[in-house]
């Protein structure tokens, strides 16, 4: 999951070496905590939040298959 991550947002960023991803996994769900360069957080999250809404469907549909409930938070 976190190289799918990591190929959506690639292409949307200017730096894409400080991108990272850092998984959280509890009993019942698992978080993503995805950091990039402070430059980078708006072309991530786009107007209105939409860009971020759309990365996190796609990994909510990815990860549709598992037990726990899937978070991403941009940090």
């Amino acid at each position: 999951m976190e190289a799918l991550i990591e190929t959506i947002v690639t292409p949307l960023v200017d730096h894409p070496e400080e991108i990272k991803v850092n998984v959280k996994e509890e009993e019942s769900k698992i978080v993503y905590h995805l950091t990039v360069h402070n430059e980078d957080v708006g072309k991530v999250i786009g107007k209105n939040g939409r860009i971020a809404k759309a990365i996190r469907t796609v990994v909510y549909a990815a990860g549709s298959d598992s037990q726990k409930r899937i978070y991403l938070d941009i940090m």
